[in-house]
């Protein structure tokens, strides 16, 4: 009976999943735009990164071969923790009026927009991830990805991916919320974007900033979203350490999903729907 209640639940988000996955399926000349853009920006920075590495490799945190996994491993599963993979048609409603629409549905309405957008960002890895893949595996080496060094720290790679996934998303749902505080959301995505490129590694790795920082950066949720998997892969941390680090990523899920569900009934409190 609880099994039968809980499904029942479910479906809902379950199907607007799927119509989201579908419907962002479609945009295959994009998706394959983003695959030239993430390959050349790919090279450049690795590239970039030798001519550094060639002077003096003992004074970086990273060994190149690290670097280079990690940056691959980056561009391949950038539509996945990247922070600018809104969904947009969030913002739209809020901005529009349309979420009146959205608020007599019989679900969660920050479930809903979770769901839809872990919808958009899984289509967007499924199109883009298998070429980077491809193509990088067979690049010689230090200038290409390389398997993770035991299937032990691949299992972790896999828990922390899914950590950062979510946590990717919630951050996401912050920026939904204050769009019911804003008549344009332009410079709320901007924000948002630049905050979590610099201090996510996206811009620079995490490891190449000074030591008292780095201290800093490593706690905050951040780095969580995006360079824990990344390290665990490219073997620049210790299993045990991508223990910890994990346990930090949960410890981060939580504190989002709460806080946003707060922060949202807080914002519908101040909603006015006007018409009939």
């Amino acid at each position: 009976m609880i099994i039968n209640m809980r499904t029942r639940n479910a479906r809902p988000y379950i199907t607007l999943f799927k119509i989201r996955f579908i419907n962002v399926l479609q945009y295959r000349i994009a998706a394959w735009a983003g695959v030239s853009t993430q390959f050349a920006w790919g090279f450049l920075n690795i590239l970039l990164f030798h001519a550094f590495y060639k002077e003096n490799p003992a004074n970086f945190p990273m060994t190149f071969q690290q670097f280079a996994t990690y940056t691959w491993l980056q561009q391949a599963l950038l539509a996945l923790f990247a922070a600018w993979r809104w969904d947009n048609s969030i913002f739209d409603d809020i901005i529009s009026g349309n979420i009146a629409y959205e608020l007599v549905r019989p679900v969660d309405l920050y479930n809903m927009w979770l769901v839809k957008n872990m919808a958009t960002r899984v289509a967007g890895v499924i199109l883009r991830c298998l070429p980077i893949f491809v193509v990088t595996f067979f690049l010689p080496k230090p200038f290409g990805l390389i398997l993770p060094p035991d299937i032990f720290t691949f299992g972790l790679f896999l828990i922390s991916m899914i950590s950062a996934f979510a946590l990717a998303n919630l951050y996401c749902m912050f920026y939904y919320i204050f769009a019911f505080y804003t008549i344009n959301t332009s410079g709320l995505r901007m924000f948002g974007t630049a905050l979590s490129d610099l201090f996510a590694g996206l811009v620079i790795p995490l490891p190449f900033f000074p030591e008292p920082i780095l201290k800093i950066l490593n706690f905050l949720p951040f780095a969580s979203m995006q360079n824990i998997p990344l390290f665990i892969y490219s073997g620049y941390i210790s299993k045990e350490e991508a223990v910890y680090k994990i346990a930090l990523q949960v410890f981060w899920i939580i504190i989002f999903y709460i806080t946003g569900k707060m922060l949202l009934k807080n914002a519908l409190k101040k909603v006015i729907i006007q018409g009939g």
